[in-house]
Order: C-alpha cells, then structure tokens, then sequence
C-alpha cells in the first residue's frame, strides 16, 4: 500500500526517444535543512524553490509542531518564522514525519538538547528503519529515547534540560547522523565535534555556516573532523535551492539508455559530496556534459545534457564514492542493465536499511526483468546486456520505496517489454511531478 493511500500500479513502456528540458523539482536535502534551519534563526527566512514533495511537507508541519510559523507562499516559495536556538516548544501530538529518514532523523537532532519531549512516527516502511544510529549519539548530549524493539518508530525524545557538548565518530558514513548531531550541537555549551571517517553530504556545514553559526571543518588522518561552537544566535536567510541531483538522476539515467534521447535538464546542484553518480556514468561511457557551470548560493550549479549512449561499458565503482551518491545506485543498477559487462557495486551497506532494503528490492526486480544480478551483505552486481537486450515485461514491489518505483519505470522505457510496479504512490514523497515530466520529454508512463 501506497504511504499515503491505496496502491497506485503503474506501467512504462518502451519509447522511442526522450526530448527537451526536464524541470525537476528543488534539492531534498537543502529542503528539509531550509525549513529546520529557518525554524532555529531569529526572524524570517524565505526559501525559493522549495521541493513540495510529502517528505518535506511534513518535515514543514513539524516545525509549524514545534512553534515555528511556516507559510506557503505559492509557486515554491516559502516563509519560515522561526523560534530561535533552543525555542522549540513541546508539540500538542504526535510528530508524524510520514516516508522521511531524513526528515525525522534531523528533526530529533534539532530536538534533543530541548528541555522538551516529542513523540515521532510515521508510515509502515519508516516505522520499520533503525533510528538507534541517532539517538545513540544524541544520548551524549543527555537526551534519552524510548521506542519499539530495535529501536523503530512510534518512538518517543526527552530532551536534556541541561545538554552537554558531544564528540562523536561517525561508525557509517551517513549525513543524516552527522547533521542530527549538529543539530544538537546547536544548544549544547561549548564544541561538538563530529569526526567523519568517509565524507559525506556536507550541505549543513554550509548552511550552518551560511546562518551565521561557527563550524569548521579539518581534514586529518582521523578523518574529517567537524566543530561546531554551540548556542549561536542564527540569522535568518533568503535561500535558493538548487534543482536536486538524486531527482536529476531519473531523466538524465533515461535519456542515457533510451534510443534517440537527447535532454537537457537545467540548474542541478553538482556538490562534489552528492556528484558521484554522473562522473560513474561518464566513466561507463555515458553521453552525458555539464553547461553553463557556475556557482549559486555557494553550491556548484550546472546544467546537465544527456543523451543516447549505446556503447556504455560495466565497471567497478570506487566504494569511496558511494556517499556522494547512496541515493543513486538503484537507478545506476538499471543503467548497468543495459552495459555491456559487468558493473560492480560495492561498500553500500547503507542501502539495506533506506525506505527498503534497496539492494534486495533491485535484485529481485532485475532478475524477473531477465538480469543475472549477485549480491552481499554491502555489495552487489549486474551483468549488463547490452543495448536491445534487456527483456523486461515484469511487474516488480516497490516496498513503499520512492526510487525503488522509479527506477523500474525507467527500466520499462528501454526494456523490449512493459515494467510494471505495484504501487507508485510513494514517487510523490519526492518527485511529485515525475509522472508529468517524463511524459513532457515523450515517455509512456500510465496508472493502472
């Protein structure tokens, strides 16, 4: 069932090729970290562009819970009234962050070292993912949680009325720990220090930085080695957010496998921490350029043009990129489909523990389109068929997975068979006009 209704299945069909300007909507992350951010500052803040995709709307709603005003503008453009550092105030009900890892993990960062308490939850596939992996650290602050068995949603923050400052490794390379430490670090006294041992996303420390607070960052031998100086006084924003390369990915993945293709899609933010997919594609021999770079906001902005490349080759991706592009492997997955050779994936632990566990949802899906895939604990690989080879003609689960679903869509658009899955619902929670936007580039892609 779709998180937020009945199933909705969906097909996509072969096409002849895609043409035109894919407008994807704005970057997840900076989205999220927008709304949080402007909640913490002093005064208003005005994003542009928001993604008004489910995820961030509920992480929207929560902060409306915790005392901020936040206003719909129209068009994208959005009004945040925040509380100040250490303002939030105790919500009536029950925090309800819907799909989003990312959402209620930043929130219950920024939460913690509130002298208040708050109860999150969500639907059925966020219910079910780890949250330990942050409330471990936040407890260093001295905020407790007490939730399900394995530590799962509904799960309920107290949070420490007199926070200390935390130093805390990193054990996973993950940008949602990262910032929830951050975030708590924000009133907390002294220095948080987040050491990270693989480079992640590093979109809070620039927006940390951007809103006034004192961050710092050092590499070493120990690894990156983030301070931050608490209880700062952020200043509100005026904010762009950049087109998001994760949703980037799906146009630009299939116009690189579709016959004819050529499609150009504007403003991606080409963070060197969120880019990996693309120089992965290009090294398979993917057609794929950058125009009109530039810089906005203090993000690297670019457009993308991509088009048909029938000689695309398999590798073996570099385990130290998979954080600059954890997101992207399920697509990356459908493009090696169509490779010639095998494509190697490894060091993707995380991809077990996503809205689903992505590596076993793409495998199983792969296999009954006709591809010979292995698979690990961490890794995993596709035997690449080659242009006009990859049969298709399934219909796959999309576990309550956003890129799960679209993923397997844009397979149906090369495959020699229709792709089918069982519930597109949850495409919504962070590309709401997917559906749309591939029809507009001429793509085949219908509700059952």
């Amino acid at each position: 069932m779709s998180s937020h209704g009945e199933p909705i299945p969906m097909i996509a069909r072969k096409c002849a090729g895609l043409k035109g300007e894919a407008h994807v909507p704005g970057d997840k992350s900076i989205s999220h970290r927008s709304l949080i951010l402007g909640a913490l500052s002093i005064g208003e803040t005005r994003i542009t562009g928001l993604l008004e995709g489910q995820d961030v709307l509920d992480t929207g709603r929560a902060m409306q819970a915790f005392g901020a005003e936040v206003e719909d503008l129209g068009g994208g453009n959005w009004r945040v009234q925040g509380v100040g550092v250490g303002g939030f105030a105790e919500p009536d009900n029950v925090i309800d962050c819907g799909n989003s890892g990312t959402g209620v993990r930043l929130i219950m960062g920024a939460m913690a070292t509130c002298p208040i308490t708050a109860t999150f939850s969500g639907d059925a596939s966020l219910n079910g993912r780890p949250m330990a992996r942050v409330t471990d650290p936040l407890a260093l602050f001295g905020a407790q949680a007490v939730g399900r068995e394995g530590g799962r949603l509904p799960m309920t923050i107290v949070g420490a009325r007199n926070p200390v400052p935390a130093r805390y490794t990193v054990p996973v390379p993950s940008a949602q720990v990262k910032s929830a430490v951050l975030f708590a670090g924000l009133n907390a006294p002294g220095e948080t220090v987040v050491i990270e041992k693989e480079a992640t996303r590093d979109h809070t420390e620039r927006m940390l930085a951007g809103f006034g607070a004192s961050v710092s960052t050092e590499v070493t031998d120990e690894g990156r080695i983030i301070t931050l100086q608490g209880q700062p006084e952020l200043t509100p924003q005026s904010i762009v957010v950049p087109r998001d390369p994760s949703s980037a990915a799906f146009p630009v993945c299939a116009a690189i496998i579709t016959e004819g293709s050529d499609v150009l899609v504007p403003n991606i933010g080409l963070n060197p921490t969120r880019a990996g997919l693309f120089t992965t594609l290009i090294e398979m021999g993917a057609d794929l350029t950058y125009e009109n770079m530039r810089e906005e906001g203090g993000e690297p902005v670019a457009d993308l043009r991509a088009k048909f490349s029938p000689d695309l080759k398999g590798i073996s991706v570099p385990p130290a990129r998979a954080a600059s592009m954890i997101d992207e492997y399920p697509v990356l997955s459908v493009v090696a489909a169509f490779a010639s050779g095998t494509t190697e994936m490894r060091g993707v632990k995380e991809l077990r523990v996503k809205e689903s566990d992505r590596i076993d949802a793409m495998a199983q899906g792969l296999r009954a389109a006709g591809l010979t895939v292995e698979e690990g604990e961490d890794w995993w690989t596709v035997e690449g068929r080659g242009f006009g080879s990859v049969a298709g003609g399934a219909t796959v689960e999309s576990r309550l997975d956003h890129r799960i679903a679209m993923s397997f869509l844009i397979l149906g658009m090369a495959s020699e068979k229709p792709m089918t899955v069982d519930d597109g619902g949850p495409i919504a929670t962070s590309f709401p006009i997917f559906e749309s936007l591939m029809a507009g580039l001429g793509a085949t892609v219908e509700r059952l």
